[in-house]
C-alpha cells in the first residue's frame, strides 16, 4: 500500500478531532501521518501490537488524549514530557516497568491508567488501582508527584555528580598545578645547578689562566733578572775602557789647547812691540830652531827625490834577477815586504823600500816606494794604507 493510500485510509478513520486506529494490528505508530493532522487531538491506538513509541512521537505536541491500552509497550520515549498538551493517557495492560524522568513535565495530565503493568513497587504504589474515574485522576496526580520526586532526586544526584566531577576536576587541576610547580621547581633547580657548574668551570678557568699568567710573569721576571745580570756584567766589562777613552780624550783636548796656546803665544811674540820682551826671547829662539830643522828636512827630501829618480835606471840593469820575497825590519819594528830583491837604500838613516813586480825574465816593474822615518810614524791599523800600497799591485809611481 502506498503512502497516499495510507493517508486516505487514515482520513477515513477520523471523526471530528478523533482518530480511531484501534484493532488495526499496528506494530508501530504512524507518526508522520498523524503529524499531518494537527486538528486530530485524540488518538486511539488500543488493541494493537505496538512494542515501542518512536522518538518522533514526542513531537506531536497537539495531542490531548492518547489511548495505548492493550499493547506490548515495554518502555516510553525519554522525551515524553514534550507533550505539554496531553491531559488523558491510557497505558492499561502493557509491559511497562518504569516511566521516563521527563514524565514529570506533563503538567497538563489529569487522567492516567497504569493497571496491569509490571511496575516497580514505588511507581505501582503511587499509581494505585485505577478502578474508576476518580482513582485514575488520583493516579495522574500521584504519579506526577512521584515522578517529580524522582526528578528532584535525579537532579540532586546529577548535581552531586556534577559537584563530584567539579571536585575531581579541581583535584585534577590542583594535582596538575602541583605537578607543574614541581616540574618548574625541578627545572629551576636544574638551571641553578647548571649555572653553578658553569660558574665553577669559569672560576677554574680563570684560576688556571691566572696561574699561567703568574707563571709566565715569574719566568719573564727570572729572564729579565738573568738578562739584567748579564747586561750588568757586560756593562761592567765594557765600562772598564771608558775611563781610558775619557782620559785619552781629555789629554788630547789638553794638548790641543796647549798647542793653540803655543801658536797664539808664538804669533804674539812676532809682533814688533813684543819681540824684545824677556818672555818672547826663548820662544823666538825655539821657533828659529824649528825652522832650521824644517829646512834640513827639506834638503833631505830633495836628496831622496834625487836618489829615487835614479832607481829605474838601476832597476833596468837587473834584467837577470829572480823573483824572491824579502823582508827588511826597520829600526822601529816595521817589516818591509817586496816581491824581488828590490832596491833598498837608506837616506839620512831612513830605510827606503821599493815594491817591484817580477814578470818572468822581463825587467821588474816598480810599483811604489815607501819611505819610513820619524816623519811618517804610525802603528796598528793605521799602517794598513802603507801595507796596501806595498802588498797590492799599483800603477807605476812617477817620481
Amino acid at each position: 500500500m502506498s503512502k497516499n493510500s495510507k493517508v486516505l485510509n487514515l482520513k477515513d478513520k477520523i471523526s471530528g478531532n478523533e482518530v480511531d486506529l484501534s484493532l488495526c494490528n499496528l506494530t508501530e505508530v504512524p507518526v508522520k501521518e498523524l503529524a499531518l493532522l494537527p486538528k486530530a487531538t485524540v488518538v486511539d491506538l488500543s488493541c494493537n501490537n505496538i512494542t515501542s513509541l518512536p522518538p518522533e512521537f514526542c513531537s506531536l505536541t497537539h495531542l490531548v488524549k492518547v489511548d495505548l491500552s492493550k499493547n506490548q509497550l515495554t518502555c516510553l520515549p525519554d522525551d515524553l514530557g514534550n507533550l505539554v498538551s496531553l491531559q488523558h493517557l491510557d497505558l492499561y495492560n502493557n509491559k511497562l516497568t518504569a516511566l521516563p524522568i521527563s514524565f514529570s513535565q506533563l503538567r497538563s495530565l489529569k487522567w492516567l491508567d497504569l493497571k496491569d503493568n509490571p511496575l516497580e513497587p514505588g511507581l505501582a504504589k503511587a499509581a494505585g488501582d485505577c478502578l474508576d474515574e476518580k482513582q485514575c485522576k488520583q493516579c495522574a496526580s500521584k504519579v506526577l508527584e512521584h515522578m517529580r520526586a524522582i526528578q528532584d532526586e535525579v537532579d540532586r544526584a546529577r548535581e552531586k555528580r556534577l559537584l563530584r566531577e567539579k571536585e575531581l576536576e579541581k583535584k585534577r587541576e590542583a594535582k596538575q598545578r602541583e605537578r607543574e610547580a614541581r616540574e618548574k621547581e625541578a627545572r629551576k633547580r636544574e638551571k641553578a645547578e647548571e649555572k653553578e657548574k658553569r660558574r665553577k668551570e669559569y672560576k677554574a678557568q680563570m684560576a688556571a689562566l691566572a696561574a699561567q699568567e703568574q707563571q709566565q710573569k715569574k719566568k719573564s721576571e727570572d729572564k729579565k733578572k738573568k738578562n739584567g745580570q748579564a747586561t750588568a756584567d757586560k756593562v761592567v766589562v765594557e765600562s772598564a775602557p771608558k775611563p781610558r777613552r775619557s782620559l785619552v780624550g781629555l789629554v788630547f783636548k789638553l794638548l790641543l789647547l796647549l798647542l793653540l796656546g803655543l801658536v797664539g803665544v808664538a804669533a804674539a811674540c812676532q809682533l814688533a812691540d813684543l819681540q824684545k820682551e824677556a818672555m818672547c826671547v826663548p820662544i823666538r829662539a825655539a821657533m828659529n830652531d824649528g825652522l832650521s830643522w824644517a829646512k834640513k828636512q827639506e834638503d833631505v827630501i830633495r836628496q831622496l827625490v834625487q836618489n829615487l829618480s835614479s832607481v829605474p835606471t838601476r832597476i833596468s840593469s837587473l834584467d837577470s834577477m829572480s823573483c824572491t820575497v824579502t823582508s827588511t825590519r826597520s829600526w822601529f819594528g816595521f817589516h818591509c815586504m817586496t816581491w824581488s830583491t828590490g832596491y833598498i837604500s837608506e837616506i839620512s838613516g831612513c830605510p827606503v823600500c821599493a815594491a817591484l813586480e817580477c814578470r818572468g825574465r822581463e825587467p821588474p816593474v816598480l810599483l811604489g816606494v815607501l819611505v819610513l822615518g820619524p816623519f811618517i810614524y804610525a802603528r796598528g791599523p793605521q799602517l794598513q794604507p802603507r801595507m796596501d800600497m806595498v802588498n797590492t799591485p799599483q800603477e807605476p809611481v812617477k817620481l
